[in-house]
């Protein structure tokens, strides 16, 4: 062979679909979206910014039916397949596992929506950290975080989480009627193991003061 090829996956084989996770964690759960959740949705979302739609395919909502009428066409969705982040029993965001392709080994995380109350909390960072955690220990190989390019609060929180950036795709998209530079970032399974080891030793109980605060960051954890 005189041409240069990839190398070679020795015995592999590709893994499950993403079926409905349950992903219980210390601080927050992650649960396959049902219609019993939207009310907690609406409730934790309603005084939100309108920055927080920004960026998404959909919202600012118009009302309390408008979100709902959203949301429910989602539940039993297989790609998109949308998760809420429950609190204490309360949802009190959604994000979703998106682009699965088990016979590559890759799957994205996308449509990440966080309330005011779970915003920039260990919950939030733990509900990443299970949604990661699900689909390496499932032995895909690959996980995506894409986003508009100029939306630099995701791409903070891509790096944050230990996402590598890998490019801009220019015009890949339209939605609200506008353009969209993509950014793409993922983890890859080699490097799992040590941002694991990172989470965790981030979520551990001892890395914050009474006040909930954290005595090191994530990334120098990493």
């Amino acid at each position: 062979m005189s041409l240069p090829v990839g190398s070679a996956v020795p015995g592999w084989e590709p893994p499950p679909p993403l079926g409905p996770p349950v992903l219980a964690g210390r601080y927050v759960t992650v649960s396959p979206l049902t219609e019993r959740a939207i009310p907690s949705l609406w409730e934790s979302l309603v005084d939100a910014d309108a920055d927080l739609w920004t960026y998404m395919s959909y919202g600012p909502f118009l009302d309390r039916a408008d979100m709902e009428q959203t949301v429910a066409a989602w539940v039993g969705s297989a790609d998109p397949r949308f998760v809420t982040f429950d609190i204490r029993g309360a949802a009190r965001g959604w994000g979703a596992y998106l682009r699965i392709e088990p016979a590559h080994g890759v799957a994205e995380v996308g449509h990440l929506v966080f309330s005011p109350s779970l915003q920039r909390t260990p919950a939030a960072t733990e509900a990443m950290y299970l949604m990661m955690r699900h689909v390496f220990d499932l032995g895909y190989r690959r996980y995506e975080w894409k986003c508009d390019a100029l939306n630099a609060a995701s791409r903070r929180a891509a790096e944050r989480l230990g996402f590598t950036y890998e490019g801009t795709f220019r015009q890949h998209m339209v939605y609200k009627g506008r353009n969209r530079d993509t950014a793409w970032y993922s983890v890859i399974d080699s490097e799992w193991p040590r941002l694991r080891a990172a989470f965790e030793a981030w979520l551990d109980p001892s890395n914050f003061d009474r006040q909930g605060r954290q005595l090191r960051r994530l990334a120098e954890l990493r």
